[in-house]
């Protein structure tokens, strides 16, 4: 192949910071992106389907697979007993999380079989054949019902305290207590979960998964195999949506598929329906938080205290750190003088719930903008003043619950610069007036603040690998240890590395992410995604950089500093060479060209025994105004218009960035307005299909959308040019729909009432908080009393 042409000396294109599109937007659109389920099957491929029990709680007595093993193209069924390694793919290694289950069925649906056949269908209609024999036993699905029924705690519970919790309440003028629900959510993703095996010699075997954490599910197969990870090579080129839930519910279909493989020597594929994938995949954990709060009349918060109770399901999966994370976030940007909080991740018998993005930190947050809330209709107050009040501010105020000082607040600009912005105070005030007149439609607004700590608070997570190669026609090649889910990291990381070496951002190639080029990877989760990896990719083109500035020092006796870097060209004193070239001629001097690169998020640690640290390398911040009207006869609503001003530091792809802002919003939009997870009596999930769970349309979408990003921000701390993380912080952005939602309700008793919407606000919900709101009202005009008694 010929060298690239040489391209203009001014600037590259497709650099760092700059609006690019993502490197497979056209495939996605066009349908030509290949996922698993599109990979050309080799000869005597397998197909596997999975065999769910229909208990939530109960002792297996008898299996009888017969019918199941008799079936058309059926050629093996497995069991717990076939796992040849450890039938446990619990990702905290706390052996509660059977590959399938034995002797014990603990949620509805859990998977007791695997029928591996000739086709997905044959597998399917012969997993449907079984008979098992139960013995059923007590089970419980709610939060509350768990721990009323004394059930254990799925892992350690934490407590985060500061100050005299007890002092500061009895001596706050003013208190309250109360309590908030807060839904869980399923994925939807796009693709469902995935697993494609292909054996190989001795106890090799490649596994294509759809994971974020392509090192866990090395570990788990090897893990179930009996064998070392060295034998398992796992590659992930895209996935159709993660969302966390392909963090760790990924390692079950890997493992099922791997086994079969192995076992018959054949490669195997294992996808499931729809409808099962969202019933034996685990959720969002839905919270109960009871929160007893001391302030004073101007609305200034001197003590919290509260708990947060979690649905964790039958395992521990990741709920530990989830319900921690809630902890970490119940601040959000306010300051607690005296606080404690603490966790309970309930078990119950419910799928094993897992991570979602935010990780507990969207239910952490939406408790203490609860109790924001609530002070605010106690004062009469617009609630915009309250978390003004509250604010993180100068020394004194400004030291989390967890010990950590914050010290990069910018959250009193983002909202001074979104409040005049949206023209909040004036539209507020017209709200007002509207409500005043209008009998059936009601109208309300909030604007509401977002600080979200970036890093993996399991500090060795905070690491990550890439491996760069630079061919001798001045082509790079690009290895990371991310996952592409759709977020565009393959193509910023990218961007990183063509500012690094100063080429067109085509002159790079981004291959499927594998563990058998860069190994140990931690999960594509936590937002740190272009944290990580950005860094990684960085510090490889550094390596690389750095010997060939010596090399061109040596051949052409010129100082170091006369070796730069330019686009598409390298200048070696008064020489300009086009990149290609001198890549050639380093190559035929012998110089290396490839190198693995390295990083580690400094300066973080955490002590979980005593509840301090510094967990979080920065806060990422964001602030949203919405608006929105609701019929009071019905509970139906509609948001009218949105304003996000959003904290991306030196944004490195403006344009991507801002997708995941709006697709962030939408998203948690639906986990507090329409997505409603509901079990029955019996222990099923009754809301496992789009026919019966609601994730927003696109007619559901605000119907004025404004978007920006903080173009003055800037990341304090050296990350990857100094930009910050944007996958989870706007998550949290619609709790300000939620709130408006709140105060439309509360118009009926003329904001004297705090609605109390819990979460998600459905319109049955609504109405129900309307009808609440008219009934208090009418035993006031009964009784006699001022409506500001009510």
């Amino acid at each position: 192949m010929d060298a690239p042409t040489p391209r203009s000396r001014t600037e590259i294109t497709g650099g760092a910071h700059k609006p690019r599109k993502h490197d497979s937007a056209h495939k996605h659109v066009t349908g030509s992106a290949d996922y698993i389920d599109d990979m050309p099957e080799p000869a005597g491929t397998m197909h596997g389907y999975l065999g769910l029990t229909d208990r939530a709680h109960a002792r297996i007595i008898s299996l009888d697979l017969d019918a199941v093993r008799a079936s058309k193209g059926v050629v093996a069924v497995l069991t717990g007993a076939d796992v040849p390694g450890s039938n446990d793919i619990s990702p905290t290694g706390r052996n509660d999380e059977p590959v399938l289950a034995t002797d014990r069925v603990l949620f509805h649906g859990q998977p007791v079989f695997a029928v591996i056949a000739e086709t997905r269908d044959l597998a399917r209609r012969a997993a449907k054949k079984a008979v098992i024999g139960y013995e059923e036993l007590p089970h419980v699905t709610d939060v509350r019902a768990a721990m009323d029924a004394d059930y254990p705690l799925v892992t350690e519970p934490l407590k985060l305290e500061r100050g005299d919790i007890e002092a500061g309440l009895a001596a706050a003028p003013m208190r309250l207590k109360g309590e908030m629900r807060i839904g869980g959510q399923d994925h939807f993703y796009l693709e469902g979960h995935i697993a494609f095996a292909i054996p190989g010699e001795d106890d090799e075997v490649t596994v294509w998964s759809s994971t974020q954490h392509p090192s866990e599910v090395q570990h788990m197969v090897a893990h179930a195999l009996g064998t070392v990870s060295n034998a398992v090579t796992v590659h992930v080129r895209r996935m159709g949506g993660g969302f966390g839930g392909k963090e760790t519910q990924s390692n079950q279909f890997a493992a099922i598929a791997a086994i079969a493989a192995k076992k018959l020597n054949r490669p195997v594929k294992i996808r499931p329906d729809r409808d099962d994938d969202m019933i034996i995949t685990g959720k969002r954990h839905d919270f109960v938080v009871d929160y007893d709060v001391g302030f004073d009349e101007s609305g200034v918060i001197h003590a919290v205290d509260a708990t947060f109770a979690a649905r964790c399901g039958f395992s521990s999966d990741l709920s530990g750190p989830v319900t921690d994370r809630a902890l970490f976030h119940a601040d959000n940007c306010y300051f607690y003088k005296d606080v404690r909080l603490v966790s309970k991740p309930m078990m119950t018998n419910t799928v094993s719930n897992t991570a979602f993005r935010g990780f507990g930190g969207p239910q952490g947050m939406l408790g203490g903008e609860r109790m924001i809330e609530e002070i605010a209709y106690v004062l009469g107050r617009d609630p915009l003043e309250i978390r003004k009040a509250n604010f993180y501010g100068d020394p004194g105020r400004d030291v989390t619950p967890y010990h950590q000082t914050v010290e990069d607040n910018i959250i009193v600009k983002i909202v001074e610069d979104l409040e005049a912005s949206s023209d909040y105070q004036a539209r507020r005030a017209e709200i007002i007036d509207f409500n005043e007149n209008s009998p059936v439609i009601r109208r309300g607004i909030a604007l509401t603040p977002v600080k979200f700590g970036i890093s993996f608070t399991a500090t060795w997570f905070n690491q990550a690998g890439a491996l760069v190669h630079v061919y001798q026609d001045g082509s790079i090649h690009l290895n990371h240890g991310g996952t592409e889910m759709g977020q565009g990291l393959n193509t910023k990381v990218a961007q990183v590395l063509a500012e690094e070496f100063q080429v067109d951002l085509d002159t790079i190639r981004i291959t499927a992410t594998t563990t058998g080029k860069v190994p140990n990877t931690s999960a594509t989760a936590a937002s740190s995604g272009t944290d990580l990896n950005g860094m990684a990719a960085a510090n490889a083109a550094q390596q690389i950089k750095t010997r060939l500035v010596a090399f061109a020092s040596e051949k052409f006796n010129i100082p170091a500093d006369q070796v730069a870097f330019e686009p598409n060209h390298v200048r070696v004193g008064n020489e300009l060479l086009p990149f290609g070239d001198f890549i050639k001629l380093a190559y035929q001097e012998r110089v290396q060209l490839s190198a693995a690169g390295f990083y580690k998020t400094p300066e973080i640690h955490w002590n979980r025994a005593t509840g301090k640290g510094r967990p979080f390398y920065y806060f990422a911040y964001g602030a949203a105004v919405s608006e929105v009207s609701i019929d009071t006869l019905t509970g139906e609503y509609q948001v009218d218009r949105v304003d996000v001003l959003h904290d991306a530091g030196k944004s490195l792809n403006p344009a991507l960035d801002i997708g995941q802002i709006e697709g962030a919003f939408v998203q948690g939009m639906g986990w507090l307005t329409t997505e409603e997870l509901w079990w029955d009596d019996k222990g099923r999930l009754r809301t496992h299909a789009p026919s019966t769970y609601k994730i927003p349309l696109a007619s559901d979408r605000p119907k004025i959308f404004n978007v920006k990003l903080a173009e003055w921000a800037e990341n304090r701390e050296p990350t990857i040019r100094r930009s910050k993380a944007v996958g989870e912080p706007p998550f949290m952005l619609p709790i300000s729909v939620l709130e408006a939602l709140g105060m439309a309700v509360a118009s009926i008793a003329d904001y004297q009432v705090s609605p109390q919407l819990d979460a998600p606000a459905t319109p049955e919900r609504v109405l129900m908080a309307v009808e609440r709101l008219k009934a208090l009202v009418a035993d006031a005009y009964m009784s006699g009393e001022d409506e500001a008694d009510v």
